[in-house]
């Protein structure tokens, strides 16, 4: 690997390196964005503040454009964060007050209202909980089992085993397969969910309680969001209701209730723990984690100055705010007579010989645990309602590789097949897709990203066999509904299936038809979704279908390069045409000098590859060298200009969030009254005026979790000092794999670089898919 021709490191003596990636200090963007009215203090918090920002005098709304945007950048899903050390306190700080709503919002939410049947098993659950219970408990159902069961494991009274066979769920109600009927296109939605409007007495009467308490009027909208109308009383009621507004942290929820109620209250209060378990289970699920262990919980709530934790969990369980979940930590031993799985829990308990199985408890909330359930079923539903008795022996004969006609032969024998490989191995669901429309089959190929649906339809040959996830859903992209409501299709390939969260995954399930067939298919090593879950890693891990691997190698130095960086090794590869390239640097400052110089002169120069196909990719957007460092550099190289839209100016390379976890390049093109006017991918969208501050970010700079499921013909991956605590092997994975013909690395991270590729792995997530996968029936079984 060498130096590009003319390449030397130089020296930008401004800036010093950080030890950390830290968050950027308030005020640092009062330039991009337009400064958000002034907002009041929020009262002294009781507990003292555990991240750098809340010291900052900010009010509960922390309503500087800067934490604006951390918390927007955020609830894009960046696991990665400003912070780059995991914190789920870096995670959101604040939001603006006109996009909160519609930040809180998941796209998976937003399609769920054309998911009629998930809607109504939601509100059935919901229901549920307002029954009466004979133990006198807040919980019905599957939750009160489970917390009758925890206890009586923790008293003693019963062994953990009694409660691991019971009998599997119901399946999911079965929708008849598509027949002939010609399918209906559901219309297509608007490019961003719009926030429930709030009635002027809703809104006057929550600007009283706030002001009341010290908080500033403009949480107003988020609280109504997040609330209801009834936004006013509940917060008079229960002040830390306002921890459900997206960015307002505990301490500045203790102030407001002590303003509220007075030094009466206090950290034990019942209102203040039940409120901080919900608020530990949303901030765990910024994580990618759909629930938490019990001790996690617990040590969090201590933490936060509660003096029984036990107790406060306890509490949280029986008012509804978490369910209980019991998980073994460990099958049962080999030598185990199974008969003993069979046996009442009191006959268990008698047995003094038998070895118990620990229990992990595990806690919830209500919607990730409806959508891994629903997900479970659905998945069981495909495997066991597909014709298993397809011959498609010639189509795997004309396959073009043998990983291509393994492919094809799993599929036909299977309703839900996982395939796993890397870019190059994207060739063999393409053949499985031509293969199954040669077959007369409605076969169609779904991808994260639009340039990854492009990349699919130069493979089939056909643009109409691919779309993105987000267009299949809402109906603007594939054939449509049949007459029951399921999509019209009899195969659907899902790439980038790492990327899919379990909400998502979950409304996608529901709405295949019996008798369909779905392949996921992805790259394992690449960071997972930016939503709660880790879908493709517990359908490989539960061994529930077919799997899968592809054998086709990623071509070329880079793809030699990443195929390294997988499994751990991080290899000096030959790259005669300078396909790789590192760039030394010694600080943060002259990490974005020489990345400015990569990007404008010396890749154009050497590969005739324009600056605007080439991306930049770095660890955060905090820091000397994160994302807004370096978008506000490559700008006034690339398009200066005063910003007169908002910040934004024609031709400036952005990405539009139209909700959580999507992030969408495109380019400026105009404005006027509606709006900002963006060219994403070819594709005009207007994005208004109230919703361009949230969610239009300038995008020549992209952390790795926007730029996954996306590539490039070149790539400029920048590595500075204060980079190497958020740095792993997946992350390092990603961003090197999304250069096509070029990757430069502007490397400053010494030996952190190779420690990351061979210590540093993915960071679990705490899900239950996988134990539910397992649990279903086997086919076999079943039959």
């Amino acid at each position: 690997m060498t130096a590009l021709p003319g390449e030397t490191p130089g020296t930008v003596g401004t800036d010093t390196p950080q030890d950390t990636v830290s968050p950027p200090e308030p005020g640092a963007e009062g330039s991009e964005h337009a400064e958000a009215p002034d907002a009041p203090d929020a009262p002294d918090a009781p507990d003292a503040p555990d991240d750098p920002e809340a010291s900052e005098g900010t009010g509960p709304s922390g309503t500087s454009a800067d934490v604006e945007e951390d918390t927007r950048e955020d609830a894009e899903g960046d696991a990665e964060g400003d912070a780059g050390d995991g914190e789920a306190e870096a995670t959101a700080d604040a939001v603006p007050a006109e996009a909160a709503p519609a930040a809180e919002l998941s796209e998976a939410q937003a399609e769920l209202a054309a998911q009629r049947e998930l809607r109504e098993r939601i509100e059935k659950r919901k229901a549920e909980k307002a029954a009466p219970i004979a133990a006198g408990t807040g919980l019905s159902g599957t939750a009160a089992d489970l917390l009758a069961a925890v206890r009586a494991v923790e008293s003693g009274e019963k062994a953990g085993t009694a409660f691991f066979d019971t009998p599997a769920p119901a399946p999911a109600a079965r929708r008849p397969a598509p027949g002939a009927a010609q399918p209906t296109r559901a219309p297509a939605p608007a490019a961003a969910p719009a926030a429930q409007a709030a009635s002027p007495e809703a809104l006057d009467a929550v600007r009283a309680v706030l002001t009341e308490g010290g908080a500033p009027e403009a949480l107003a909208r988020p609280a109504i969001g997040a609330l209801g109308e009834q936004a006013a009383e509940l917060l008079r009621t229960d002040p830390w209701q306002l921890l459900t507004v997206p960015g307002v942290r505990p301490e500045q929820a203790d102030g407001f209730a002590r303003a509220l109620l007075g030094a009466g209250c206090g950290p034990d209060d019942g209102r203040r723990t039940s409120a901080l378990v919900g608020w530990v289970l949303e901030r765990a699920a910024l994580q990618g984690h759909t629930a938490l262990d019990a001790p996690t919980v617990r040590a969090a709530l201590a933490e936060r100055a509660v003096g029984d934790p036990d107790a406060a969990v306890r509490d949280a369980v029986e008012e509804g705010v978490a369910l209980v979940f019991g998980e073994a930590d460990e099958p049962a031993p080999d030598d185990a007579d199974p008969a003993d799985g069979e046996a009442d829990g009191a006959g268990l308990a008698e047995e003094a010989d038998v070895v118990r199985e620990p229990v992990q408890v595990l806690l919830g909330l209500d919607r990730y645990a409806l959508a891994e359930e629903s997900l479970a079923d659905g998945l069981g539903r495909l495997v066991n309602a597909c014709e298993k008795a397809a011959d498609w022996t010639e189509a795997a004969a004309a396959a073009p590789s043998p990983s291509a006609a393994e492919l094809i032969r799993t599929a036909a024998a299977a309703g839900l097949v996982a395939h796993s490989g890397g870019e190059a191995a994207r060739a063999e669901p393409a053949a499985l897709i031509a293969a199954a429309r040669g077959l007369g089959l409605r076969a169609l190929g779904a991808t994260h990203s639009e340039d990854g649906r492009r990349r699919l339809a130069a493979a089939t040959g056909d643009p109409d066999t691919a779309v993105t996830l987000a267009g299949l859903l809402s109906g603007a992209q594939g054939p449509g509904r049949d007459e029951d409501g399921a999509l019209a299709l009899d195969l659907l390939v899902v790439l980038d299936a790492p990327q899919l969260d379990v909400e998502g995954a979950a409304v996608l399930v529901e709405a295949l038809a019996d008798g369909a067939r779905l392949v996921l298919s992805g790259d394992p090593g690449v960071l997972g979704s930016a939503g709660a879950g880790r879908v493709f890693a517990d359908v490989l891990a539960s061994h529930a279908c077919p799997q899968v691997v592809s054998r086709t190698p990623d071509p070329g130095p880079i793809g030699e390069l990443v195929s390294g960086i997988g499994i751990g090794e991080l290899h000096q590869v030959d790259a005669p045409g300078k396909e790789v390239v590192i760039v030394p640097v010694r600080d943060a400052g002259e990490a974005v000098h020489r990345t400015v110089q990569l990007v404008a002169d010396s890749v154009p120069r050497a590969f005739s590859i324009p600056a605007e196909e080439t991306q930049v990719i770095t660890v955060g957007h905090g820091g000397a060298a994160g994302t807004r460092a370096l978008n506000e550099a490559l700008k006034q190289r690339l398009n200066p200009g005063p910003g007169r839209f908002g910040g934004f100016d024609p031709g400036d390379r952005v990405v539009h969030v139209p909700a959580p976890g999507r992030a969408v390049p495109g380019v400026v093109r105009s404005a006027d009254a509606e709006g900002l006017r963006l060219d994403c991918g070819g594709v005009p969208v207007l994005v208004p005026q109230d919703r361009v501050e949230s969610s239009v970010r300038h995008g020549w700079a992209l952390s790795a979790h926007q730029a996954a499921g996306m590539r490039w013909p070149a790539a400029v991956v920048v590595l500075p000092g204060d980079a190497a605590q958020g740095l792993s092997r997946p992350w390092v994975y990603t961003a090197f794999g999304r250069g096509e013909r070029h990757l430069s690395v502007v490397h400053g991270v010494d030996q952190a670089l190779p420690h990351a590729v061979a210590q540093v792995p993915a960071q679990e997530r705490t899900t239950r898919l996988r134990a539910l996968l397992e649990a279903l029936p086997t086919p076999d079984a079943s039959s």
